[in-house]
């Protein structure tokens, strides 16, 4: 159980949260939700001891499990090491028994050997290196690295292995900040599977929001300046919090008619010989009052990609025998197929197999050893970028205002404050430095400027990364609407089961195309 009493905080001048008291139960699995900036990581830390709250105070249980973030702080480690280390207790004794058995042997350090053994057993320290195994092959990393040092193991691969040392050697409270990142379909699916037997309290922070419907009991929001508690998932969150908006905003418009018809007659009658009634409807006028909604910071922006009315040809793209290697290793391998006008191709698969490779290469920034790729007649082609240095320079002063302007000749003024309204940059965020932008804040921008342009051909790497929940459901509502075609990179999948009419699988042995949902690819 994890209890906050009173937790206050500022960023600056603006209030996250004041006085929170709310308890996380044993065998509940919260969501922690909130638009970006809403914090959600700020008032985790607060419970990890990472940040200190303005007031207030936070119980925990003996043994948390947190997902840590410091990844460059274990990179001379051995990463079934680095799992065990999720156990502090257990990994101290281990560390200080192996000193002992170095000095020379007395009486002193027999006993305090002996204890140490005790701790050992206590903590299933026999078992350990075996549970940590179990951990990182369930999360898809390959036997061959365990035995191997942080560095010397590929970065996203990095991130899993601290994932498992959160989860590892039974913690009373796990707390996980974004624990799908850099995480496949099927280790995301072995994650949701552990966190279902899981029975202490679990925390989650998540943009995934399929994930959260999966695993979660209960959504622990942040809104009003609290935390409000609603049972459910996260859909059933969005419903109930949606309904108790509506149902106040009714009842204050008919307090508010109601309040109109007696000050009517207090107006009417307050000098007259009817002063009792006079003074019951004030009374009644007092009582009346309408309850003082605080504004939500829930937010959707207002995404719509229309195609120029000249729409492409038939055949989009050809791709011709591709191939493409790096350091002589091949990731992709005479490759032909089409993308057809309205399609909407899900690309799914493991990290490092190939996604990007292939979207850059239709899009052009990247050029195949070998093959042909050919754009069909008429074709504007979009492209959305997992790394968004590859299209906002964040060096320079530029503002939102003007690199969005730069995206299109003749632009008015009005057409810009537009976009960037709709991608909820309103006032004087125009003027802000793209230096200064979120990750969340880019990718909207970027939107925003894929919006502004009218393609009829989307190329999207993994364009829901740094989204809130809200934004990354009206991205799926505009693809799903959107006349022209698509190809989209992503591990998101009620995104990908929302848009996706075909789906391009990367897999251990080929990449497989198949006409169909991601639902129905998975099943298969």
């Amino acid at each position: 159980m994890i209890t906050l009493t009173q937790v206050s905080k500022k960023v600056g001048p603006r209030l996250l949260f004041d006085n929170v008291n709310v308890t996380f139960n044993k065998g509940h699995r919260y969501g922690l939700t909130g638009p970006n900036g809403a914090g959600k990581s700020t008032l985790m830390k607060i419970m990890m001891g990472l940040e200190t709250a303005d007031s207030g105070t936070v119980t925990l249980p003996h043994k948390v499990g947190f997902l840590k973030q410091n990844i460059e702080d274990f990179k001379d480690f051995v990463v079934l090491d680095v799992v065990i280390m999720g156990n502090k207790r257990l990994w101290s004794a281990l560390l200080e028994r192996d000193h002992l058995y170095e000095q020379e042997m007395t009486d002193a350090v027999g006993i305090r050997l002996g204890e140490l053994e005790e701790i050992i057993a206590e903590e299933n320290g026999y078992s350990a290196e075996a549970e940590g195994e179990d951990l990182l092959t369930g999360m898809g990393i390959a036997s061959e690295y365990h035995s191997k040092k942080m560095h010397q193991i590929p970065l996203d691969i990095q991130f899993r292995v601290l994932l498992c040392q959160a989860l590892f050697g039974e913690p009373e409270a796990l707390l996980l900040d974004e624990p799908t990142n850099h995480l496949d379909l099927s280790s995301i699916g072995w994650l949701e599977q552990f966190l279902h037997k899981y029975k202490g309290t679990l925390i989650v922070i998540s943009h995934d929001r399929y994930f959260l419907n999966t695993v979660t009991t209960d959504i622990a929001d942040i809104d009003y300046e609290t935390v409000i508690i609603y049972p459910g998932n996260y859909d059933q969150m969005v419903v109930a919090k949606t309904a108790v908006r509506t149902r106040t905003e009714e009842e204050n418009k008919s307090k508010e008619k109601k309040i109109s018809q007696l000050q009517e007659f207090v107006a009417k009658f307050g000098a007259g010989t009817r002063a009792s009634q006079v003074q019951s409807r004030i009374r009644e006028i007092n009582r009346l009052q309408p309850v003082e909604l605080k504004k939500s910071n829930i937010q959707r922006p207002y995404i719509r990609f229309y195609p120029p009315e000249k729409a492409s040809g038939e055949i989009v793209v050809k791709i011709d025998h591709l191939t493409k290697a790096f350091d002589g290793e091949p990731v992709i391998s005479d490759l032909s197929f089409e993308i057809l006008r309205g399609d909407k191709i899900g690309v799914i698969g493991n990290n490092g197999r190939g996604k990007t490779t292939l979207l850059k290469m239709i899009a052009g920034l990247l050029i195949q050893d070998k093959g042909k790729i050919e754009l069909g007649h008429q074709v504007h082609l979009g492209y959305f970028p997992q790394n968004h240095s590859e299209v906002i320079d964040k060096k320079g002063s530029l503002t939102l205002f003007d690199w969005l302007k730069g995206k299109k000749d003749g632009i008015y003024d009005q057409e810009a404050r537009s976009i960037l309204g709709k991608m909820l940059f309103s006032g004087e965020d125009a003027f802000k430095p793209v230096a200064h932008l979120s990750g969340g804040e880019t990718a909207r921008l970027i939107i925003g400027g894929i919006m502004l342009l009218n393609y009829n051909f989307l190329v999207l790497d993994e364009p829901n990364n740094h989204l809130d929940l809200e934004a990354v459901a009206a991205l799926s509502w505009a693809l799903e609407d959107f006349k022209g075609t698509v190809i989209m990179a992503a591990h998101d999948r009620q995104l990908l089961e929302e848009v996706a009419t075909k789906i391009i699988a990367f897999e251990e042995d080929g990449i497989h195309f198949f006409n169909g949902p991601l639902e129905e690819y998975l099943a298969k």
